[in-house]
């Protein structure tokens, strides 16, 4: 492990809790790094890096899964960015609050298969809800937990 404190690193693209992350990140003393294709909004504070990566497909997923180390946090609600840095033992949370780890993730990843699956043969639209307030409180409640998490697994070693 390492003595520096943990990351947030987030999928920005569409990313409806920016403001949130930057919230609790800074509460929590902790720096965050917004990755995506364009279009972020620049931060002058020493704590935030934007990281602007090609329009290439999964380009944003790639650098996030390439830089994330273990002890870490990661907001997507992209399932295989998520599988993939569940695997490097960082902290993953979407943005509705929803946790994955190594419980649950092979069920989330089944799930979006299966989803994916139903969509391509038309069994399924593939709606998704709309966000809500409800999610964003929850979002809130998981990335503090979160936070406090990981700053004492990375202490503590």
């Amino acid at each position: 492990m390492t003595d520096t404190p943990p990351t947030i690193y987030v999928d920005a693209d569409a990313c409806p809790v920016k403001a949130e992350i930057l919230k609790v990140g800074e509460r929590h003393g902790l720096p965050v790094t917004f990755v995506a294709n364009s279009g972020l909004r620049p931060s002058r504070d020493p704590m935030v890096k934007n990281i602007i990566v090609s329009g290439a497909f999964d380009a944003a997923d790639n650098w996030i899964a390439d830089n994330v180390i273990e002890g870490d946090i990661v907001v997507t609600a992209d399932v295989p960015l998520a599988v993939r840095c569940v695997a490097k033992g960082a902290h993953v949370t979407g943005p509705t609050g929803r946790l994955f780890d190594q419980a649950n993730i092979g069920m989330a990843s089944a799930m979006r298969d299966l989803g994916a699956h139903l969509r391509e043969t038309g069994e399924s639209k593939g709606y998704n809800a709309a966000f809500s307030p409800r999610d964003r409180s929850a979002f809130l409640e998981t990335l503090d937990r979160l936070c406090r998490r990981a700053k004492s697994t990375r202490t503590s070693s």
